[in-house]
């Protein structure tokens, strides 16, 4: 267990990814996105103390407050990869206002308050099960009396297993696989998990009652929904047992013969649904509260930031990008040239940003990578055909939880140079072609030296991309000074790991 709480992110070979002004500019802003994003920062931005009063500002500007001279004890509970790290930034910040709690992570580091208890992530584990119950215990024993500060982040759909009565860990594993390999959405994913667990979709504020409860959210979904972050344990569930199963009908999903008869026995009404707005769980104006302190928007703000300082137009083009990692990637590339040619949306040297949550849908025997290695994948084989208006052009491409899919990187940095049909290109066109089709990106991006590892950084707010564009001076100019004349780099990220060794 860590006793880290510096939220500075450490990149694994810094020196070579950083080979020349854009691929080092793509870095520094994800970096800096990734940072801002962490629960050391974000608590500091969005709590306040003033005597007794503690103030919460969300990401919309929005404030609460809540008198802790008014509870008998401050409980916390919470789940989500970054978890660990927002419970030992709260107990910095209250002190001893806090009276104990547990919250489960794939992440742990040290606190002396709140029990930090181990799960898994993205599937979930025994360990999970267990310190999910016992989250919900430390819930359950808050009185009318008290207040429970929930803390959720990404990651917290999969940590906080507790499955519901008739329905087995394995069972709940089989399901989670299928539906993450299946394309389906986050929302669609955890309408599913909601129906499933003893704790999510309102489940776990229902367990706190009649005690008050503040949500504090690190967002990873797009839209920020706090019924949808780490599945709504906190907030009222709008989808239904017939969503569920309509969900799982929509990917050809079969489940086990559990699920398939809960969801069936819930569509019936033999089984009673998630608590709805209006359930007493959720009685009063103020008896729970969720507020979204940490988003895809925090990360971006950061990213902008570090790009007009270094003297490139930054523009945000979405937060909430979804699809296809390849199908995405095309388009970004397709922004990026349109940059170069005409100026359009806006003119280099620039810097278009963009997150939210690309997916990868899997057929057969994939091979090895995620998401975000698969958008630098493909962004790679764009800028490689586009000519002259890929030139100087750097894409980076991460989870800022660190792990993209499943694998020991947070994603790739790759720029027009890295795919090639000459001698000199790290990876061969057609090599990188029939990896992504075959979804395993991760091997070819390792041997070209394009995968950025950083480790757990204790956040998540899901993707975010940087994909800079140099005006056409400096990446010709860069361009004849490299040794090859071109694309390839001999010595930088695009190196093979011999070279590299």
């Amino acid at each position: 267990m860590s006793d880290r709480t510096d939220p500075t992110v450490t990149v694994a070979d810094r020196e070579r990814h950083a080979s020349d002004p854009a691929r080092e500019l793509a870095l520094d802003c994800v970096v800096a996105g990734i940072e801002a994003a962490h629960p050391a920062a974000v608590v500091g931005d969005a709590l306040a103390v003033d005597g007794d009063r503690l103030t919460v500002t969300g990401v919309d500007g929005a404030t609460t407050a809540r008198s802790l001279d008014a509870y008998d004890r401050v409980l916390v509970v919470g789940a989500g990869n970054a978890a660990g790290h927002f419970a030992a930034a709260v107990e910095r910040f209250l002190g001893d206002r806090i009276d104990g709690g547990a919250v489960v992570t794939d992440d742990p580091v040290a606190t002396e308050r709140v029990a930090v208890l181990p799960g898994d992530h993205p599937t979930p584990s025994e360990a999970g099960v267990e310190s999910a119950r016992r989250v919900r215990e430390a819930a359950a024993d808050a009185g009318e009396g008290d207040l429970v500060i929930g803390l959720l982040t990404g990651g917290g759909s999969a940590l906080l297993a507790a499955p519901t009565d008739g329905v087995g860990l394995d069972d709940l594993r089989e399901t989670t696989d299928a539906l993450l390999a299946s394309g389906a959405t986050i929302s669609e994913i955890n309408a599913v998990r909601k129906h499933l667990s003893a704790v999510k979709g309102g489940l776990l504020a229902r367990a706190a009652a009649p005690a008050d409860v503040l949500g504090l959210a690190v967002s990873d979904v797009t839209g920020d929904d706090p019924a949808v972050i780490a599945s709504g344990p906190l907030s009222p569930d709008s989808t239904t047992y017939a969503d569920a199963l309509a969900v799982l009908d929509r990917y050809g999903i079969d489940a086990p013969a559990a699920v398939g008869d809960r969801f069936e026995r819930g569509v019936a009404g033999d089984v009673a649904e998630t608590p709805k707005s209006g359930d007493p769980a959720f009685d009063g104006d103020e008896r729970v509260d969720v507020r979204v302190v940490a988003s895809a928007r925090t990360a971006l703000d950061a990213a902008r930031e570090v790009a007009a300082a270094r003297g490139y137009e930054p523009l945000v083009l979405s937060s909430r990008v979804r699809g296809e990692a390849r199908e995405a990637a095309k388009t970004h590339a397709a922004v990026a040239e349109e940059c170069r040619a005409s100026g359009d949306p806006i003119a280099p040297p620039a810097v278009l940003l963009s997150a939210g949550e690309v997916t990868v849908t899997l057929g057969e025997d994939p091979g090895e990578g995620g998401p975000n290695g698969e958008f630098a994948l493909s962004a790679a084989l764009e800028l490689a055909a586009s000519g002259p208006d890929g030139e100087g052009v750097a894409v980076a491409s991460v989870d800022t939880d660190g792990i993209d899919g499943a694998t020991d990187a947070a994603g790739a940095l790759v720029d027009d140079g890295l795919v090639g049909d000459d001698a000199g290109s790290p990876l061969d066109r057609e090599a990188a072609a029939n990896a992504l089709d075959a979804h395993d990106a991760y091997p070819v991006l390792d041997r070209a030296g394009a995968l950025l590892r950083t480790g757990p950084t204790g956040t998540n707010v899901n993707d975010l991309r940087a994909v800079v564009v140099r005006d056409e001076a400096a990446a010709g100019g860069e361009r004849d000074a490299r040794p090859d004349g071109g694309g390839g780099r001999s010595a930088g990220p695009g190196a093979s790991s011999e070279e590299t060794k």
